[in-house]
């Protein structure tokens, strides 16, 4: 099996280190992963300026090739152009802390996974809860034996899944939950501040509201409760829910296609 192995915290990152070390047991890896980090680049590329990439040994642990630019540009450069072949697999991570919730729509690890997918791969990010300390090594085992599980049960070309892995405290992981993504938004707050030059500035800082009431099994209630979560995502962001219900809005112009029978401008 080819894997294709990139992440959104660079090249030099550990949890890509880790990650590769556990993949070359299930095939052929090839890295192409930023330059630098690229943290909460969401789903961005890059068309007004040339990628630049460059072969790198990155400390006795594997060779692959940096890319400047975003992670979906990693995996959009290694398909069309760096890779002598597609990969079979794309595998975006370890990531240093979690991505559950609307971080999903927020990070890099996840787009470069759902990249993957729209590019026909079997697609699966990781990410690791964040602590003060991080052991990407034991957080790489286990994510390994839960991607053979998602690869055996049957993940196809074109299927993204995340799996979020708690942060190891003694006892944990407690198990594999799989789970939907949660709801729960950020709290943001803008910090003013001053450059040299006092001209002024604002610093972002937010966190999950981690006081929220999961009520069902979601990505956040199973990291928070010690479990693996395996989350199935979509690239196709539609409300099938809405969807037949705005189809009878009343709208000021006709409607057109969609299987409603509104009459044809004439």
């Amino acid at each position: 099996m080819r894997i294709l192995l990139t992440n959104d915290d660079g090249i030099l990152a550990p949890g890509l280190a880790a990650m590769y070390r556990r993949l070359t047991a299930l095939g052929h890896v090839d890295v192409v992963a930023p330059e630098s980090g690229q943290s909460a680049a969401a789903h961005s590329i890059t068309v007004r300026y040339p990628i630049m990439s460059r072969q790198v040994h990155v400390g006795g642990e594997f060779h692959g090739y940096s890319v400047e630019g975003s992670p979906a540009d990693c995996v959009k450069l290694a398909i069309h152009a760096l890779l002598d072949a597609p990969p079979d697999l794309v595998v975006s991570g370890i990531n240093a802390g979690e991505n559950v919730g609307i971080h999903v729509l927020y990070s890099g690890t996840v787009a470069a996974a759902a990249e993957g997918a729209l590019q026909g791969c079997r697609a699966i990010a990781v990410s690791l809860e964040y602590a003060d300390e991080l052991d990407f090594d034991r957080a790489a085992e286990h994510a390994i034996a839960v991607i053979r599980d998602v690869l055996d049960n049957g993940l196809a070309p074109g299927e993204l899944v995340s799996i979020n892995i708690p942060a190891l405290r003694p006892g944990w992981p407690r198990g594999v939950r799989v789970a939907g993504q949660s709801t729960a938004r950020l709290s943001e707050t803008f910090e003013r501040r001053n450059d040299p030059q006092g001209r002024p500035y604002y610093w972002l800082s937010g966190n999950l509201l981690r006081d929220v009431q999961e009520t069902a099994d979601t990505d956040l209630r199973a990291v928070r409760e010690g479990y693996i979560a395996v989350t199935p995502l979509m690239v196709n962001l539609t409300d099938p829910s809405r969807l037949s219900a705005m189809r009878d809005w009343p709208w000021s112009w006709p409607q057109s296609g969609g299987g409603c029978g509104a009459a044809e401008p004439t």
